[in-house]
């Protein structure tokens, strides 16, 4: 099999963004898991890398002062839902950020793998998701982000970062 140089990137697919009543639900991202579970089974098909990028935080985090407590380092909202869980061979890297490039080691990863394409797929469209696609585009990464595989706490914040990833990023959003 050709190595293709793409990679499937998971963002914070976890218990606090996913179930019913955590502390930053994200009611829509239920609604995807069906569709990133067949980007992760064609992933793995191709022999794509796939990387989870998942929200970590310290319990005294300063996040913490403008939302509610979540994603705190080792405890269960941490971990990424079990319809979705990596397997062996996966990788996993945590953030504390919008971006999953700010502070990570995600970039060296990428460098590692030899990426040079991402499919981004999670929560939320408007804040990592939107972020991160931009980043990736800042260090010369194509982007494609399926509009079936992200979900926002609104449609009007969703639709809003595809078209910014679309129309400004020039990125592809596909449907």
């Amino acid at each position: 099999m050709a190595f293709d140089h793409k990679a499937l990137l998971i963002i914070d697919m976890l218990n606090d963004y996913i179930e019913e009543g955590s502390p930053r639900e994200v009611p829509a991202g239920r609604w995807i898991i069906e569709n990133i579970a067949g980007e992760i089974r064609y992933a793995r098909e191709k022999g794509r890398p796939i990387i989870y990028l998942c929200d970590r935080h310290s319990e005294n985090d300063l996040e913490f002062e403008y939302r509610p407590p979540h994603a705190i380092e080792g405890t269960r909202g941490a971990e990424v839902i079990e319809a979705l869980s990596p397997q062996s061979g996966d990788h996993v890297v945590p953030k504390c950020a919008y971006s999953g490039f700010y502070g990570t080691g995600l970039e060296e990863l990428l460098d590692e793998l030899e990426i040079d394409e991402l499919l981004i797929c999670g929560v939320t469209t408007n804040i990592c998701v939107l972020y991160t696609a931009m980043d990736a585009l800042q260090r010369g990464l194509n982007v494609t982000v399926p509009e079936t595989c992200v979900a926002a706490l609104n449609e009007e914040d969703h639709r809003f970062a595809l078209r910014q990833i679309n129309d400004v990023l020039k990125q592809i959003v596909r449907e």
